[in-house]
Formats: structure tokens, C-alpha cells, sequence
């Protein structure tokens, strides 16, 4: 039982690090999501299948490929994209959970889309509405890592609600 609890606080931990690497990134947030994830499992608080390891294992192993091949850093420098993003892809995620688990990844990706408008319709973000492809490019770029992230996060949540 007390290994139970402390896997239980360590995947709650590796979540929660996982959400703040999305909002403040300095690493693939991502890998600490999907460590949460696992841990959670070990300690038997969530029932996760195997197939749904593999998958977010892959989209994992994706996102840090991204991560390493993409430029830091914005134009301008700066990284405010990152709060427009995270925070809607988290709304989207929870609306999601809300309103029916099976389309809980598609208001990630919805929230994730609509914070990227967002910011792209403030004055540090007009760069990016130029060419229409250079958005497409940005939300691969930054937007699919937190994506797969947060998704993974509210899959543990979905556990943690339905047992």
C-alpha cells in the first residue's frame, strides 16, 4: 500500500511537471506526462490498456524528435505563444472530458488551434499571420508537443475520474 501511495504522488508529481514544461517550456513536456502516466498505472489508481502505451509512447518519441529539430525561440524571441497555447489546449481537454472521454484529444487539439489564433492576433504574434503556411508550420512546430502532453494528462485525469 505505501508503494501504491508513493507511485500515486510521483506520477501526480511527473503531471504536474509536465503541465508547467507546457506553459514554461525548457524541456519536452511530454516525457514527464507520459512518465506520470505510467507510474499512475504502476500504482494501480488508473487502468490504462496497452495499446494506449504504445500509442502516447510513439507520439512521445515524435514530440522529442520535434523538439530537438526545431528552432528555439520565436522571431522575436519571445515565448508568450506557449500561455495562448497551454491554457487553451488545457480548457479544451477538461471541455472534452466533460462532454463526452472519446472526444476528450479532439478539444485538445481544438483548444490548442484556437490559442494559437489567439495569439496570433496579438501584436508579438501578427508575424505569423502572413503566410497562411507559416501558421500550419508553427502549430507542427509548437502546438503537437503540447498537444500529445496535455492530452496524456487528461487521459491519467479520465483514470483518476472513472475509478
Amino acid at each position: 500500500m505505501v508503494t501504491q501511495t508513493i507511485l500515486l504522488i510521483a506520477g501526480v508529481a511527473c503531471l504536474v511537471a509536465a503541465l508547467l514544461l507546457v506553459l514554461l517550456p525548457r524541456w519536452v513536456a511530454a516525457v514527464p506526462a507520459y512518465a506520470g502516466l505510467v507510474l499512475m498505472h504502476w500504482s494501480y489508481y488508473i487502468s490504462v490498456p496497452p495499446v494506449t502505451f504504445i500509442f502516447w509512447g510513439i507520439a512521445t518519441a515524435i514530440t522529442v524528435g520535434l523538439f530537438y529539430l526545431q528552432p528555439s525561440g520565436e522571431p522575436d524571441g519571445n515565448r508568450s505563444s506557449n500561455l495562448y497555447v497551454g491554457f487553451t489546449a488545457m480548457a479544451g481537454g477538461m471541455l472534452g472530458i466533460l462532454l463526452a472521454p472519446r472526444i476528450m484529444v479532439l478539444g485538445v487539439i481544438l483548444g490548442a488551434a484556437m490559442g494559437q489564433l489567439a495569439y496570433s492576433r496579438t501584436p508579438a504574434g501578427k508575424w505569423m499571420l502572413t503566410p497562411s503556411s507559416l501558421f500550419w508550420r508553427y502549430f507542427a512546430a509548437k502546438c503537437l508537443p503540447a498537444i500529445v502532453a496535455i492530452a496524456i494528462v487528461c487521459i491519467a485525469i479520465m483514470g483518476v475520474v472513472i475509478n
